[in-house]
């Protein structure tokens, strides 16, 4: 990107991120009430989805959970606390590196998760082809 700087924005440039930041949030809400309805938080969800969907393999340490969800490292550690009592996730010592500390799905968080994200699924291909957002070439007006 070069160091011109952009054009102000057109009005249609703000009704297309109003639009993309609309829909955002109802993706979002419609998560919140299916997690909450399914008896977790929008935050346990986004946990054990990312333990799943971790790219490569099938578990994440906390300092990974922690960047996926954008949280601080100790409000994660409470978070895996949490889905332990739950009987979501484990904790396990890595065989490879003793010192990392290996958090699992376990069968009662493979369920939730696999349930719910196949509603989300559902959900985000009822929203295709509504997430717009503007491209570098919207803004790059003369």
């Amino acid at each position: 990107m070069s160091d011109k700087p952009l054009p102000p924005m057109a009005k249609q440039d703000f009704e297309t991120l109003a639009d993309f930041r609309y829909q955002i949030r109802r993706f979002l809400r419609f998560s919140e009430q299916l997690t909450r309805k399914a008896g977790i938080t929008p935050l346990q969800y986004l946990m054990l989805l990312n333990i799943k969907g971790y790219p490569g393999r099938e578990w994440a340490t906390i300092g990974e959970i922690a960047e996926r969800l954008q949280a601080q490292h100790h409000g994660v550690v409470a978070l895996v606390s949490r889905c332990e009592k739950m009987g979501f996730v484990e904790r396990r010592r890595s065989t490879e590196d003793r010192r990392r500390i290996e958090v699992r799905l376990l069968a009662k968080g493979e369920e939730y998760v696999e349930r719910l994200a196949n509603a989300h699924r559902v959900q985000l291909i009822t929203l295709d082809g509504r997430f717009a957002v503007p491209t570098a070439k919207s803004f790059a007006r003369d």
